[in-house]
């Protein structure tokens, strides 16, 4: 207990009451953006999700602790196993996991619900490739040794992950978790030569693997991914994919600028799994353009929070990682409200602290928690000194 206060106490303040508070806003708001889903839908309590929502961040606050007290020392030998284990349930889910909407994602747990291996995989790719940048950093800036052999294997660690889970027709879950990648390889201590060689090679590969692909199949992505790409006049194809987003829109401009009032959401029953990808398009309805706005300024001040506390520490691998975790939470606010607001195609992607589903708040929260070590241990090195 005494360690939890000093944790605490050490603890990102500004950082950790944000987060807090979008997280409460969120879990609230689950109780009337799934109404529809729980009474109508499944038959279920009203509060069902809501529950749900509750066991998870209750899980996340308890690994937290767990994070909070071990140092980011012993990250390769704990990163490494999760790394394995989570690969094993993706290629589980690949090869055993039936197809739902379209794509692969979920394994079920009894007395559980269900569990999303490709969430988990976010942080993780990210954790495995930051320490990678810290355990080769001598030799991949020296200028005069070839190093080809370690920019693969930091290639096969960061690229690994999303290539299953597109096999998985997660669409969605693979361009985050390209861009996360992609992101991490530009700020790499890679030397900007080989970053270009590399990613001219990446397109080259690309070009003919797609080629490939479209004379074998036809398409490269399947017959689901390719109506979602049918954002920018969704309403004009209404019953073929234009369905959720034409409602969202509806939704939005209900909403004014006050809102229509907590639980008066008429969108809520249009909407398909509107406590979901969807979720703020029923924020938007019930609480306005003012409240929304708080919501947007909450995400930037995270975002930028976990950014600054990146560029404090002292630790190489901490850096990446802090600097990958603001990515991941920027990437699922930017492709989620994409593909809401019709500027790019909607792809089931969770709206960070807002949006119902297990597996992605106890990411999420994990995530945060990792944020708040390095922070920690920055802290205290600096009252060493």
């Amino acid at each position: 207990m005494k360690y939890i206060k000093q944790a605490i106490k050490d603890m990102d303040k500004v950082l950790l009451i944000v987060t807090i508070a979008l997280f409460v806003f969120g879990l609230l708001n689950i109780v009337t953006a799934s109404s529809k889903a729980a009474v109508v839908r499944y038959n279920t309590s009203l509060y069902n999700y809501f529950y749900k929502q509750l066991i998870s961040i209750f899980l996340g606050i308890v690994a937290s602790f767990f994070i909070l007290k071990k140092s980011t020392k012993k990250y390769p030998f704990w990163v490494a196993l999760f790394y394995f284990v989570f690969l094993l349930l993706l290629i589980y889910v690949k090869l055993y996991v039936e197809s739902h909407n379209g794509s692969q994602n979920w394994i079920k747990i009894p007395g559980f619900g269900t569990l999303q291996p490709s969430e988990f995989a976010k942080p993780i790719m990210i954790m495995a490739v930051a320490l990678l940048f810290e355990k080769y950093y001598k030799k991949l800036r020296a200028p005069n040794i070839n190093h080809y052999d370690l920019i693969g294997i930091i290639l096969f660690i960061g690229m690994l992950y999303p290539v299953i889970v597109f096999l998985e027709k997660d669409l969605g879950t693979t361009i985050i978790l390209v861009l996360i990648f992609g992101s991490l390889f530009l700020s790499s201590p890679i030397l900007r030569i080989d970053k270009f060689r590399i990613i001219s090679m990446s397109f080259i590969l690309l070009f003919i693997i797609g080629s490939f692909l479209l004379m074998k199949t036809g398409s490269i992505l399947t017959k689901d991914q390719l109506a979602r790409f049918n954002f920018f006049n969704p309403c004009s194809d209404y019953y073929e994919g234009g369905y959720q987003i034409c409602n969202g829109f509806i939704a939005i401009n209900d909403g004014g600028l006050l809102g229509v009032g907590i639980g008066n959401s008429k969108q809520v029953s249009y909407i398909p799994e509107s406590h979901t990808d969807s979720v703020f398009a029923i924020i938007s309805e019930e609480y306005g353009f003012v409240i929304c706005t708080f919501i947007f300024l909450g995400y930037l001040l995270v975002i930028l929070r976990i950014f600054k506390l990146a560029s404090r520490t002292s630790s190489l691998s901490g850096r990446y990682i802090c600097y990958g975790i603001g990515i991941y939470i920027f990437l699922h606010v930017i492709v989620n409200l994409g593909g809401l607001f019709g500027i790019m195609p909607l792809t089931g992607v969770p709206l960070p602290f807002l949006s119902y589903g297990g597996s992605y708040t106890l990411s999420l929260i994990c995530s945060l928690a990792v944020v708040q070590r390095i922070h920690i241990e920055t802290q205290r090195e600096k009252i060493a000194v």
